[in-house]
């Protein structure tokens, strides 16, 4: 399966939802952060068309792959896309991140608008509800949004399909860190933090306590949410696809 998370704005968790709700879920996927491909060569954030062609050629040789896709180099995609005629179709879905912010439903439904205009058929784009506090209701919180679908349903959107914010996020930012196995650890933090020695190295072994305790909090909620994104059908098809060639 191949898929981008996509979405005009910045600030709504793309990078969240692509390597801990998406990545270690799709068996044998890796992920490519778009804004990588510019980092070392001196010309800013412009995503140039020789780099898209040589994304779209690298995702025919792959079978599973998350592509995050930032902020800077969303318009620069959405382009080539329409230059590289039939290029959406190299992925089999888009997830599209949103927030409660008006701002953030706004780019959010810009972004669905210019997906259903490339030719990305409903089915085929998929919403995240992300940052949503406790006890609020999505259908409130993203009433701007939600209305819009329901009068032009370029999207599925299934609000059963939502994140909280979560520290755990900042905590972990710019490691590899699975968020599941660390809530399968059972190192017994509280038997080492009696023995060591010293208020650094206690607090250092809370801190990795602490940890744990919100990926044990949070990995059921990142399977529910994936669950209501409804791919495993996809996995399914592809399978039978495999099988019968």
């Amino acid at each position: 399966m191949k898929l981008a998370v996509i979405n005009f704005s910045g600030n709504v968790g793309k990078t969240t939802v692509a390597r801990h709700l998406l990545l270690p879920r799709i068996p044998g996927a890796e992920m490519i952060a778009v804004e990588s491909l510019n980092a070392d060569d001196g010309q800013g954030q412009a995503l140039r068309g020789r780099q898209f062609g040589a994304l779209q050629e690298y995702l025919q040789t792959v079978d599973s792959v998350v592509v995050d896709i930032g902020a800077s180099n969303v318009e620069d995609l959405m382009t080539l896309m329409r230059r590289y005629r039939g290029s959406h179709d190299d992925f089999d879905v888009f997830i599209v991140p949103t927030v409660p912010a008006l701002k953030q439903q706004q780019d959010t439904i810009a972004t669905l608008a210019e997906l259903a205009q490339l030719g990305v058929p409903a089915s085929r784009i998929r919403l995240v509800f992300n940052m949503v506090e406790d006890g609020v209701d999505p259908a409130q919180a993203f009433e701007t949004l939600l209305a819009f679908l329901a009068e032009q349903p370029i999207a599925l959107a299934n609000t059963a399909c939502r994140l909280g914010a979560n520290e755990i996020y900042e905590r972990i930012k710019g490691s590899e860190t699975d968020l599941q196995a660390l809530a399968r650890d059972e190192t017994d933090y509280k038997a080492l933090i009696a023995r060591a020695e010293g208020a650094v190295a206690k607090l250092a072994l809370a801190q990795r306590l602490a940890v744990r305790r919100l990926a044990a909090g949070v990995v059921p909620e990142l399977d529910a949410c994936f669950a209501a994104l409804g791919l495993a059908s996809s996995f399914a098809g592809q399978a039978d696809a495999a099988a019968e060639s």
